[in-house]
């Protein structure tokens, strides 16, 4: 039981800490769409299920006992991250309609963009390694630690999906719709940011 209630507060703390999963989704939710922002959701939850899947057959030990193996992994993410963020930096302001501005992402596209934020976020590979190493216990079946794992993907799900709602609901959206491309700029200027902070981490190690 207390292995329980440890997984649980320590999965809920890890989700609602801000990070880059939090930026891309708000961006997905107010930029484009709910339905956008939701299924971007979703794919943060499917790329949770990749650190899970790792963990579990051993290569999470593996990750955390070689320093090369991991600043690979962060310095993919900051690429990724980076990427992201300059392509944001580079929205342009409308020249027509708001509502024909924003352009459209298909579902696929959403779920790759929330899949690969988070399978290439260091920080949510370091929070499930850390998990299953230090707080599950080693004699736990593997069923439950499996179950472990879907509770947190389905936890990253809930949360960004509900971030999703919020900021994809009322007038404030279409009020703020006027000034995309500075707010647009401002989510790609934070992935930056995050992006070349996971690089220099790497760099001094």
């Amino acid at each position: 039981m207390t292995e329980l209630f440890a997984v649980i507060t320590i999965t809920i703390l890890a989700v609602i800490s801000p990070g880059p999963d939090f930026a891309m989704v708000s961006r997905n939710s107010l930029m484009l769409s709910r339905r956008a922002g939701v299924l971007t959701a979703l794919g943060i939850g499917l790329g949770v299920l990749i650190h899970v899947s790792y963990t579990l057959i051993g290569v999470g030990l593996l990750i955390q006992q070689s320093l090369w193996l991991f600043n690979l992994i962060k310095m993919a993410g900051a690429v990724y991250l980076i990427y992201l963020g300059v392509k944001m930096l580079r929205t342009q302001p409308s020249t027509s309609s708001v509502a024909s501005d924003a352009r459209p992402m298909s579902d696929f596209a959403a779920l790759r963009t929330g899949f690969l934020t988070n399978a290439l976020n260091p920080k949510t590979t370091v929070f499930v390694v850390s998990l299953f190493m230090q707080v599950v216990n080693p004699d736990t079946s593997l069923v439950v630690q499996i179950s472990y794992g879907l509770f947190i993907s389905v936890a990253h799900m809930l949360w960004f999906s509900l971030v999703a709602l919020c900021f994809s609901a009322g007038a404030v959206r279409e009020k703020l719709l006027a000034i995309r491309h500075w707010i647009d700029r401002a989510f790609g200027g934070l992935l930056v940011c995050f992006g070349l902070l996971l690089a220099l981490a790497t760099s001094h190690r």
